[in-house]
């Protein structure tokens, strides 16, 4: 009878150490199968979901023994009913949102209040909701001590959450604050690609066509037919990344015991990849474009999935670097070891 009621114990701390991965997989199945082109998007689209659930399931694995020993094994009614309720509360608000009219409503209220990107709004509510869904159910099940261990997946879903949202009220360059970097950016990779051979030319932010978004128009002076021409707002020019890469680092760097000024510098080399990165991507756009090639699958999707591929493998290129160091520093202190040895030996 002990060997029953332990198994089951540990049947159910099974169950709420994979409950954050188990919750969230059939509303983004539902999703998948309702809008099945949002998951080609990444960009006001849904494959960030994705890399969320991606990140739930590497904090999984990463406190994978400490998680299950937190966990207290109770059968108690209340601890059950909430280990439930979390599992259902993220499909339940898909099928509110998708069958029931709440995303109609969320875009109703948006036009009314007249939203430049309403019909996106629900997108941007959808990460926001599912944040605070996750909050709860890491609240309920791993309590508020464990809350830092899923921090990073959760404010990965808060900033792209308010990103999509800011997007959506303030498009095309009008947000300030985000908008002060990209000059800078559009000058830039304006030189890469005049570096490249291309002309440029970059209008100013008063540009009667584009309000505060930078416009560059680039073209070949060899082949008339190469040319390209848009105006820069802050999401095409990487400055969500910046954002996105921030949030990410600073919750990994809390997370570790790393001296400061190593965290200092790997602050600094993070966030001038991610910049290179975003200039390597405006370039890209362009040069698609004058090619003849899809420049909005590249807009939408691969771009921004380089530059958040990028910002969630650096944690584990710091780590794993980490590692690979101090075996070479300690294999290196066993040879040094083993040549004193052998040298007393000659000297003896």
């Amino acid at each position: 009878m002990l060997d029953i009621t332990q198994k089951i114990k540990e049947n159910i701390n099974i169950l709420e150490t994979l409950l954050p991965i188990l919750s969230f997989i059939p509303p983004i199945l539902i999703l998948h199968f309702l809008h099945p082109e949002s998951f080609q998007t990444t960009y006001q689209g849904r494959t960030l979901q994705l890399f969320f659930l991606w990140l739930v399931t590497l904090e999984t694995i990463l406190t994978w023994e400490k998680t299950r020993k937190a966990q207290t094994g109770t059968l108690k009614p209340i601890r059950t009913i909430s280990l439930i309720i979390s599992l259902l509360l993220p499909t339940v608000y898909v099928f509110a949102a998708n069958y029931c009219g709440l995303n109609t409503a969320i875009m109703e209220a948006a036009m009314q209040n007249n939203v430049p990107l309403a019909h996106l709004l629900p997108l941007a509510t959808e990460y926001l909701i599912f944040a605070l869904l996750f909050t709860s159910i890491i609240l309920l099940t791993h309590g508020k001590n464990r809350f830092v261990d899923f921090s990073i997946p959760l404010f990965f879903l808060v900033v792209i959450g308010v990103i999509f949202t800011i997007d959506d009220l303030y498009p095309y360059g009008w947000f300030t604050p985000f908008q002060i970097l990209v000059p800078a950016t559009a000058t830039l990779a304006a030189n890469v690609l005049n570096l490249m051979g291309y002309q440029t030319h970059l209008y100013p932010t008063e540009h009667p066509e584009y309000g505060s978004m930078p416009h560059l128009s680039v073209w070949n002076s060899e082949k008339p037919s190469e040319f390209a021409s848009f105006g820069i707002a802050w999401p095409c020019a990487g400055v969500e990344s910046l954002v996105i890469y921030t949030v990410t680092i600073l919750l990994f760097m809390k997370r570790t015991s790393f001296p400061w000024r190593h965290r200092i510098v790997y602050f600094v080399i993070g966030a001038a990849i991610t910049y290179v990165i975003n200039i390597l991507r405006v370039v890209a756009i362009f040069v698609i474009s004058m090619s003849g090639g899809d420049v909005w699958a590249f807009h939408n999707y691969y771009g921004w999935l380089y530059s958040v591929a990028w910002i969630l493998s650096y944690p584990l290129i710091i780590t794993g670097g980490r590692i690979l160091w101090r075996r070479a520093r300690a294999g290196k202190a066993l040879h040094d070891d083993s040549r004193d040895k052998q040298n007393d030996s000659f000297l003896s």
